[in-house]
């Protein structure tokens, strides 16, 4: 790791300011050992909670830090943002406990869950905005409204001081650790965590390696570090919301690539059964991004074997209506759900005949769609399949093709699969 970067960017004193700013505002989340993960992964595991934060995710740090030290004739008029999550729930904290207003931009997409969230946090400081369709069309209303009303604008992660109030997470787990820290596994979106935890801990923990996390449909920092210059990707995979960016920030960007000894990937499918796997067995409710330093670890199993490592658990506020899509995916990246097309002889018997003949004794349908044409000789038929084993499937397709069934598989072609998501 560079020892000049510290110094150029965002500093240890920069940190350490920002959590006395934060005194009495962030909570100071616990660095717990999880004794389950350190049996499976024969390693120390410790995890740093904040998904316990005060709004469930650490963005409440850099939010307050950045509006905190905003000169007041800048405040005057208030303060923008734009945001679909974690970053709109800090800055409405924020403003609440400053007694200012701030106007929050979200797509007109945005659950209701969210909306709700941010309107009870920010209380009469804030009005929310639903404008655009995605999060860019949200961005650029916020910004045409904030030069119109002359606001202050609180950028999600590429500003100095909202670096420096996500390195108070950095602080507090060396403030906390009474041990030598091997491995420190942080998410990465637009950089600003992974930023200001790696400056505090390049210079106060230079062994740690630091390893950052990104999901494997937005690998924008990983792309940027391998060029060596800022990427922008055509596009995303925007499951994991709070770690989905096209492109990261310019000052995140020179931090991470000195700071950050790698960055790797997970796939969304993965950190899905590590959700459920996090609630069904530990009764810890994680985001799809605030899970994803966990389930790095697989990908790092060799390395930490003996070691200790700390895993960031970035935030908690995972929408409960996105459980089933969480459980498809999850299947899917396992080999244990299958969708096909499959055209049917029009003819009585032809189903009974699929149900006896192809299916397998532990085969289950969870989806079945089927189009009846009278004036054809095949009508086409939509089905999803859940299998016990992932081998369980070449033997299925042997079977179909056995009875000469005509048949697409839709789990590999995206723009049939996006009609079922």
């Amino acid at each position: 790791m560079a020892d000049t970067i510290e110094s150029k960017l965002v500093t240890v004193a920069d940190i350490e300011q920002a959590a006395l700013t934060l005194k009495n505002i962030a909570t100071h989340t616990p660095l717990i050992k999880n004794l389950q993960l350190s049996e499976e992964y024969e390693a120390d595991i410790w995890l740093k909670r904040e998904d316990l934060q005060v709004v469930r995710s650490y963005k409440i740090r850099g939010a307050y830090n950045k509006i905190d030290h905003t000169p007041d004739e800048e405040l005057k008029n208030g303060v923008v943002c734009a945001s679909a999550g974690n970053h709109a729930q800090g800055v409405a904290l924020a403003c609440f406990k400053k007694g200012i207003h701030g106007t929050i931009f979200m797509p007109v997409t945005t659950p209701e869950q969210k909306v709700k969230q941010v309107k009870m946090f920010g209380k009469e400081f804030i009005t929310v905005v639903l404008e655009g369709d995605t999060f860019d069309d949200s961005f650029a209303k916020a910004k045409a409204f904030c030069d119109e009303k002359q606001s202050a604008f609180i950028p999600p992660f590429n500003d100095p001081k909202i670096i420096a109030g996500q390195g108070t997470v950095g602080k507090e787990i060396i403030d906390d650790a009474n041990f030598d820290i091997d491995y420190l596994l942080l998410p990465v979106g637009g950089g600003g965590l992974s930023a200001g935890v790696g400056s505090y801990f390049n210079e106060k923990s230079p062994t740690t390696k630091l390893i950052g996390i990104e999901p494997e449909g937005a690998p924008a920092m990983k792309k940027s570090i391998e060029k060596g210059e800022l990427v922008t990707l055509d596009q995303i995979d925007k499951f994991v919301d709070g770690a989905a960016v096209k492109k990261v920030g310019s000052i995140t960007f020179e931090i991470c690539r000195e700071v950050l000894d790698r960055v790797i990937t997970v796939p969304e499918g993965k950190i899905c059964g590590d959700i459920l796997k996090m609630y069904n067995e530990q009764a810890i409710v994680v985001e799809p991004a605030g899970v994803m330093s966990i389930t790095a670890l697989d990908s790092v199993r060799e390395d930490i074997k003996g070691k200790t490592v700390v895993c960031i658990v970035s935030g908690s506020n995972n929408d409960i209506t996105r459980t089933a899509e969480i459980k498809e995916r999850h299947m899917m990246h396992e080999g244990l759900k299958h969708y096909f097309i499959v055209d049917f002889p029009q003819r009585a018997g032809a189903l009974m005949e699929f149900l006896s003949e192809v299916l397998g004794p532990t085969d289950d349908i969870s989806y079945f769609e089927y189009s009846k044409k009278t004036n054809r000789e095949l009508g086409p038929a939509l089905i999803g399949l859940e299998i016990k084993r992932k081998e369980d499937l070449l033997p299925l397709i042997h079977r179909m093709k056995a009875k000469n069934l005509s048949f697409e598989y839709v789990n590999d072609q995206p723009r049939l699969f996006r009609f079922l998501t």
